[in-house]
């Protein structure tokens, strides 16, 4: 594990708070321009909102409806250089818009949407999108509710099936050109000289360990944490932040291709999509003011979507639901319903020294990265362009098939793999398996004990922790059953 003497070795030019997919982009950026960075994440790299995603890279079709021309834009630009930068990560995925009770008004507004969509994404190599008629709508997603169908609308967009990983790999590049990265190390005070921060003090969360990172520029690039990270660095402020929960269920494989509906209960847009041999459903949109480590899906959540999906999925409720995923949207502060407020980023000097991220999507944290890092740039009179988008990330320049002790070996080794909750949950897709990778956990263990020099009493721990955390995504089943029984 990386101690936190070595970050305090020296005087960075750029310190990064976070290491979420932005913050592993931040420092990634900014290590491939030739800055010196040190980058600090107080639990896993990933493990936030990065793995709570919807696992989608996408423009975002409803922000078109809200006028948010930019942010579309902005995003399918950011798609087509992620199909570029991470074609092992990032796979082309189709979806339709099934139409049931529509006008003629509504699916010409529909047709427009799809064309102004396309016209958006004009540097795009995915293909255009296709009107279908209900046969054909049937033909391709035969598990549809027929009765009522008129069609659909069919387009494409990408998936991320591992964010966690597409984190990582960023993480692992920044390292590569010279970073100083460190998971489980929290932020707990800041120094300040007047109002300008020139450190912040450290604590190790598994150990005792002490210290101060210093750096010529701070980057706050929390997420959703940003409010609470911020009353640290600068002192108790008026939150910036409007935090939202969304949710998403795993359930036996269902459809064959990615459907966009719009929710009965609400008009609320949401998404089922293939996934890892799974259905993948989600998500919800509520707000969520609580410690965002505390997320999680409840009995309401999962019934919400139950009772969404049915509609076009009569069968749903049939399958068996493996699990749950939640996670915490950092939204810019703003009035209205949760699913209105822009999804837009904002990147300012929050305090002297400081540049905050607040807000922004995962399909846009490599443009948002690059954005922050010439904020940095600026300050630091460094004119040294970004290059992201055309830097393929590790797992792009070599592919390798590797047995289960070897990726072990190789996460413990190369990937800053601590936890066996790490290793099942985030280095691998066997937190989408049926059993979450409870059937590999005493193997894993095995490995990573003699790898780790764990006792038994840790390999112990290790499994009751993998088991604690793997458990909470599992909470909503008798708070559904208590519905059900209403």
């Amino acid at each position: 594990m990386q101690g936190i003497r070595k970050l305090t070795a020296q005087t960075y030019d750029v310190a990064v708070i976070g290491g979420g997919i932005i913050g592993a982009g931040i420092a990634r950026d900014a290590a491939l321009r030739g800055l010196s960075v040190a980058l600090v994440e107080k639990a896993d790299f990933g493990s936030g909102t990065t793995s709570g995603s919807t696992r989608l890279i996408h423009g975002g079709l409803r922000y078109l409806e809200m006028y948010d021309f930019s942010l579309v834009r902005m995003d399918l630009r950011e798609r087509e250089i992620l199909l570029h930068i991470a074609p092992h990560l990032v796979k082309p995925l189709e979806f339709l818009i099934p139409f049931y009770g529509t006008s003629l008004w509504f699916r010409l507004k529909m047709r427009v949407g799809m064309a102004l969509y396309d016209l958006l994404s004009y540097d795009k190599t995915l293909p255009n999108h296709r009107m279908l008629s209900a046969a054909q709508t049937l033909a391709e997603e035969p598990t549809l509710r027929s009765n009522g169908l008129q069609g659909a609308a069919a387009y494409f967009d990408a998936q991320v099936s591992q964010p966690e990983r597409l984190c990582l790999e960023n993480i692992l590049d920044a390292e590569q050109h010279g970073a100083v990265v460190s998971s489980y190390t929290e932020v707990v005070d800041a120094r300040r000289d007047g109002d300008r921060i020139v450190g912040l003090l450290l604590k190790s969360t598994e150990t005792s360990e002490t210290g101060e990172l210093k750096a010529k520029v701070f980057v706050n690039a929390t997420g959703a944490w940003f409010d609470r990270v911020s009353n640290r660095t600068h002192g108790p402020s008026k939150p910036r932040l409007r935090t939202t929960k969304g949710i998403h269920i795993t359930c036996e494989p269902m459809n064959r291709k990615a459907s966009v509906l719009f929710s009965p209960i609400d008009g609320r847009l949401f998404f089922v999509i293939p996934l890892l041999g799974q259905c993948w459903i989600g998500t919800t949109d509520t707000d969520f003011e609580a410690d965002p480590s505390t997320v999680r899906a409840d009995g309401d959540d999962v019934e919400y979507l139950l009772r969404s999906v049915e509609p076009f999925f009569p069968n749903v409720r049939k399958l068996t639901i493996f699990s749950s995923n939640a996670g915490v949207r950092a939204l810019v502060r703003q009035g209205g319903s949760a699913s209105s407020v822009s999804r837009m980023h904002k990147i300012e000097e929050t305090q002297p020294g400081l540049i905050s991220v607040l807000g922004g999507k995962i399909t846009g944290y490599r443009a948002i990265a690059e954005e922050a890092v010439d904020a940095v740039c600026a300050k630091l009179a460094n004119r040294t362009p970004g290059r992201t988008d055309k830097e393929l990330l590790p797992g792009a320049r070599e592919h390798q098939t590797l047995n289960l002790e070897a990726t072990v070996q190789r996460a413990i080794a190369q990937e800053h793999c601590w936890h066996l909750a790490d290793f099942l949950l985030r280095r691998q897709p066997t937190a989408f398996a049926d059993d979450q990778g409870r059937g590999q956990a005493s193997q894993v263990a095995d490995v990573m004990a003699r790898e780790l020099g764990w006792e038994t009493a840790q390999r112990l721990a290790e499994l009751h922790r993998f088991e604690a955390e793997a458990d909470r995504a599992l909470l909503f089943r008798q708070e559904l059953k208590s519905l059900e029984h209403r």
